[in-house]
């Protein structure tokens, strides 16, 4: 429900909830949609909390809930490391006794955790990813759907095609995508790609407005069909239009 809400949200719209742990799961991932809707133009507003990032004082609360998420995490960092560094003047080895004897119930065990947190932390992101995929394959190439994925995203949040891979992988295996996304793409013609990742990109968002259609596009960096790196709003709307004639617009 959350990516199908962010993935319509656009410019000048709030998102509104009764309190923030009906959105987030914990403070790092609801200061991760936040940074989401602000790309995206959007504001965010909790109606039990002093929370509303259209307002100077919301802002200012949001700072400083990031703030003390991040000095969080460096008091547990510093006790962690205090910790270990005590058992070893005690003599105690840290780790897991059944790992160090090779016990294959503990290896299964710990393999079942790390899996269970590489999913954790798939599903805080798959509003990223998971509509692309889920609308794009397998009619459009991996490369492509890589691109149209990226193109709103910072470049720190940015994923690689064997990340993205990766991650499919793990959501067809448990059912949450299904196994045709991976199938091999058709061919398409030459001309016809231009107006295909045109076609996707209105798609996930249909209110988008042309020039913001080119904006995507140059940070793409897909280049106009005349080879130039600059678009304008004349270019898209021909796209559009011949997306429309090929049935590639729903």
């Amino acid at each position: 429900m959350l990516a199908r809400v962010l993935e319509r949200i656009g410019k000048g719209d709030t998102l509104v909830v009764v309190r923030i742990d009906r959105l987030a799961r914990s403070l790092s991932h609801l200061l991760e949609v936040i940074e989401r809707l602000e790309a995206k133009g959007a504001f965010f507003r909790s109606l039990m909390d002093p929370i509303d990032t259209s307002s100077p004082q919301g802002k200012f609360t949001l700072q400083v809930l990031g703030a003390a998420a991040e000095f969080e995490r460096a008091l547990i960092r510093e006790r962690t490391k205090a910790g270990l560094a005590s058992a070893r003047t005690k003599g105690r080895v840290g780790g897991n006794p059944g790992l160090r004897a090779r016990d294959p119930a503990a290896l299964r065990k710990v393999r079942l955790a790390r899996q269970d947190g590489y999913m954790e932390r798939l599903n805080e992101t798959a509003q990223d990813w998971v509509p692309h995929v889920r609308r794009l394959r397998p009619d459009m190439a991996w490369e492509d759907v890589l691109r149209i994925v990226n193109g709103p995203l910072p470049r720190e949040r940015q994923w690689t095609q064997s990340r993205l891979l990766r991650a499919v992988n793990a959501y067809v295996r448990d059912g949450f995508l299904p196994p045709t996304v991976l199938d091999r793409a058709g061919r398409r013609e030459t001309d016809d790609r231009l107006p295909a990742i045109v076609a996707a990109i209105k798609g996930a968002d249909p209110d988008i407005t042309l020039q913001a259609i080119c904006t995507r596009l140059e940070a793409m960096r897909e280049r106009t069909p005349r080879g130039r790196t600059s678009w304008q709003p004349s270019s898209v709307k021909m796209l559009l239009e011949r997306a429309e004639r090929l049935g590639l617009l729903a």
